[in-house]
């Protein structure tokens, strides 16, 4: 099975259960609901959420048991991507081919369209799961992948660079790569560690797919470094040149891009090697890990 065929085989299922995960009760307005779908429901390529599946079933589970943690892990994703548009971090107006939650709704409703989405994310672990133990663990791994541990302290980070100068940094390279093994490559990470608590795997294994997750993190974040400069807004969805236009460290900035898609190359090789011991059942985790750097948006 290709990646295209991947994606297809659980996209779908994964499009029906972000629908029905959402909130339903009478005390949530309609406008935060609307502004939650909007941003929830705007397509992509829901790799985190088929992550995860694509874990628990390598690891003996039926997919359907984790599809709880992966709505979860998409909700966070999306809260994300709904902050860091905001003005007061990169100020985009275009994702997905659509208008930004902000551009859209308003600063205010895009934050707490966000900060819903995030909360739902753990009432969801937590109610959704059957097993209280792994719904604790499931909770505990997405708060650290996604708080100032992980993701929000790598935004930090990243925020931080853009104000440094390259010349009173040794290395650019190596702080560029632990700015994004938090802000990416945690939560794509915890993606599949969500997956393995879910099916039961044990610390070995569970070790493996966070080196797993790491180094796809990684490729992941050099793929979209090249895009925003080489990518068709047609394809990616968003503005182009973004990331040089605020000032922002990047891997073809820093590398150039042949290098770069040669360290993507590398993260791609290492991740192949920490799923080997899965054998067969790794299979489709490899095809994922080639399409991470094979895309165009």
């Amino acid at each position: 099975m290709n990646a295209e065929e991947t994606l297809a085989r659980y996209a779908p299922q994964i499009e029906e259960a972000l629908i029905e995960a959402l909130p339903s009760g009478p005390d949530t307005p309609p406008d935060l609901l609307e502004a939650m779908r909007y941003s929830l429901m705007a397509g992509g390529k829901r790799l985190r959420p088929i992550l995860v599946l694509l874990a628990a079933e390598a690891c003996g589970s039926d997919p359907r048991d984790a599809m709880p943690a992966a709505c979860a892990v998409e909700m966070v994703h999306t809260y994300s991507l709904i902050h860091d548009d905001l003005p007061a971090m990169d100020d985009d107006d275009l994702r997905r081919g659509r208008p930004t939650s902000h551009v859209a709704f308003g600063e205010a409703m895009a934050i707490l369209a966000g900060d819903a989405l995030l909360t739902r994310a753990f009432e969801i672990l937590a109610t959704d799961l059957p097993d209280p133990v792994v719904a604790a663990e499931c909770c505990r791994v997405l708060a650290s992948a996604a708080g100032s541990d992980g993701m929000v302290g790598g935004q930090v980070a990243d925020l931080a660079a853009t104000d440094t100068p390259l010349e009173s940094v040794d290395d650019p390279l190596q702080v560029l790569g632990a700015i994004h093994r938090r802000k990416t490559g945690r939560l794509l990470a915890a993606s599949l560690e969500l997956g393995a608590v879910v099916a039961g795997a044990d610390k070995q294994v569970r070790e493996s797919l966070l080196d797993y997750g790491q180094q796809v993190g990684l490729a992941f974040q050099v793929a979209d470094d090249l895009l925003d400069v080489e990518g068709d807004i047609n394809r990616t969805g968003k503005t182009s040149g973004r990331d040089a236009h605020l000032g922002k460290w990047t891997y073809p900035a820093l590398a150039g891009s042949d290098r770069s898609r040669g360290l993507a190359r590398n993260c791609i090789a290492s991740a192949c090697a920490a799923v080997e011991p899965l054998g067969e059942s790794g299979e489709p985790l490899k095809v994922l890990a080639e399409f991470v750097i094979e895309r165009d948006h």
